[in-house]
């Protein structure tokens, strides 16, 4: 294989696991947005099989929930060992199905999901295993108690077309890691690579329906909030979307784990590294075409720096190479969705009408590119100046190859624009000083802050992924991303001949006694020991009741 060549697609005939009323009953086509061609098709079922196939999914997972950490880690080091077999496949179906250009595909997608699996593998032990509990109470230390974090059973996993592969993967390792089936919902847009995740479990030999992937849109969708069987959502995408199912999940009271987006900015200081600012710029506004939750969708730079910056921005975005995907060497792919196409050239003219200067960038006209990808979605790298807060672009979520770039005077106006958003969930801050950009990420109101760097740490799962505002709600990952995944229990043991001083019957013993302990247990200074003096009888009283107590049978 040449390093310009398109590697081989293969794509396993669909084996239907389960019963016959959760057969398929239609089929959904997948199309390469590069060119316009049919990648390939799966088979979708109706919303009203979902509970069904939650049903069968039931029917195993207890048996997976009686699993040790070290037999489930088995299987997820297996998982992550396919993956590294198929990573050429995998990466070749990324790039044909969502237009993620080839070394992104295995940057982004492949190696971070085979490292959530080895992650989730070896480290589910030490965050849910059963947690001592150590009583600070002087009367509670003969009690013996514990954390349980129990499965919650069925989890939902609905998931994004941006990155197909990575999301729903470190989702999915966790929460098997955890004890729970998992019924996993892919977008429609990148619905093969979704069944591609669902191929990886069964050839690493996943328990038999432990795991299913299902298709048919966003009826299909919904119809996995619905079910009274699954016990908790997990779901990456538009906010709109993820109020509707927090309701949803809410009126059942169950719970749900969101990540919708962001307006990311980017503050770029007078004592930056202003290569390192205008490469990490490119790269974190024009990366997977822009689409990208945590992307760079706003700059804010020091006025004295800001003609180096942005003319570096300039220079580089023309100066990335668009076309063929497959290409190593290749920078900008297709959009993957025509209508966010639509919707990002809708967000730029309408800057543009309101003042701001579009420096370069915009749609690629279609006799700019070769023939076979004259029906592919290219939209060039884009920078914009002169706009203002007022202005959409600076609102909405771009989700595209566009970088809007504000000049400010100083340090505080970097931070009161960059928190003018509704989303909450990335922010960069790019400056030579540590200590003084450590102090600035501080007051910016964001789920994650990098210093001199941005967005990488969505690929580490020892980091936390979520934020703030209508960024979303709860956290993906790292250890809070176990605990989304389980029902926190706890069991406390009293000695079999132990009682509390606390019970019936009610006399001038338990009230008196009680009283006395609050001020011996919390009272300041000679409040203690007055106390000790005036109430020891009282005290006296109170053990020997529990002396008593004890020989009771």
């Amino acid at each position: 294989m040449t390093s310009t060549s398109t590697p081989n697609i293969s794509l396993a005939p669909y084996r239907h696991v389960g019963g016959p009323d959760t057969a398929p009953t239609g089929e959904l086509e997948s199309f390469n947005p590069s060119t316009g061609e049919l990648v390939g098709s799966v088979p979708t079922i109706k919303p009203e099989q979902v509970d069904a196939v939650v049903a069968e999914i039931g029917q195993v997972q207890p048996f997976w929930a009686e699993l040790s950490f070290s037999d489930r880690a088995r299987y997820l080091r297996r998982a992550a060992q396919v993956m590294t077999d198929r990573k050429d496949e995998i990466a070749a179906l990324l790039t044909a199905e969502q237009g993620k250009v080839r070394t992104e595909a295995y940057a982004m997608e492949v190696m971070t999901s085979i490292d959530s699996f080895i992650w989730a593998a070896g480290n589910a032990a030490k965050f849910i295993s059963d947690e001592k509990i150590k009583p600070a109470q002087p009367f509670m230390k003969t009690r013996k108690m514990h954390f349980r974090y129990a499965p919650i059973g069925v989890i939902g996993v609905i998931s994004p077309w941006n990155y197909p592969l990575l999301l729903p993967a470190a989702e999915i390792a966790t929460a098997l890691m955890a004890g729970n089936g998992i019924i996993f919902k892919p977008a429609s847009l990148t619905c093969l690579i979704g069944q591609k995740l669902q191929e990886v479990f069964d050839e690493a030999g996943l328990p038999e329906g432990l795991m299913r992937t299902v298709h048919g849109g966003g009826a299909v969708g919904q119809a996995i909030v619905d079910s009274k069987d699954v016990g908790k959502i997990f779901f990456t995408g538009s906010v709109e979307v993820g109020r509707h199912i927090a309701e949803c999940c809410a009126k059942q009271i169950k719970g749900c784990t969101l990540e919708l987006g962001g307006k990311d900015p980017m503050l770029v200081l007078s004592d930056a590294n202003m290569a390192h600012a205008i490469d990490g710029a490119a790269w974190g506004g024009f990366a997977n075409m822009g689409q990208t939750c945590s992307g760079i969708e706003r700059v804010y730079v020091m006025h004295d720096v800001a003609d180096r910056f942005i003319n570096g921005v300039v220079e580089r975005a023309k100066s990335m190479k668009i076309g063929d995907p497959n290409q190593w060497s290749t920078e900008i792919g297709a959009m993957t969705s025509a209508d966010q196409y639509e919707l990002v050239n809708e967000l730029v003219e309408d800057a543009v009408s309101r003042g701001a200067t579009m420096l370069c960038g915009g749609p690629i006209p279609k006799d700019q590119l070769p023939p076979e990808r004259r029906d592919g979605t290219y939209y060039g790298p884009t920078v914009l100046t002169g706009v203002n807060h007022g202005m959409r672009i600076m609102q909405e979520e771009i989700f595209g190859p566009v970088l809007p770039i504000i000049t400010v005077d100083n340090e505080d106006e970097a931070i009161r624009l960059a928190n003018d958003s509704e989303f909450g969930l990335g922010a960069s801050i790019w400056s030579a000083d540590r200590e003084k950009a450590l102090a600035m990420a501080d007051r910016v109101e964001a789920g994650n802050v990098w210093i001199n760097d941005h967005m990488y740490s969505a690929g580490i799962c020892q980091c936390s992924w979520g934020g703030m505002k209508d960024s979303g709600l709860g956290r993906a990952h790292s250890k809070f991303g176990f605990y989304e995944a389980v029902e926190i229990q706890v069991q406390a043991v009293t000695p079999v001949r132990e009682a509390s001083m606390w019970l019936h019957p009610y006399d001038e013993t338990v009230g008196p006694g009680i009283r006395a302990s609050i001020d011996l247990l919390y009272a300041q200074g000679g409040d203690k020991f007055r106390t000790l003096g005036e109430s020891s009888g009282a005290l006296i009283r109170m053990g020997i009741r529990s002396a008593q107590q004890y020989f009771r049978k």
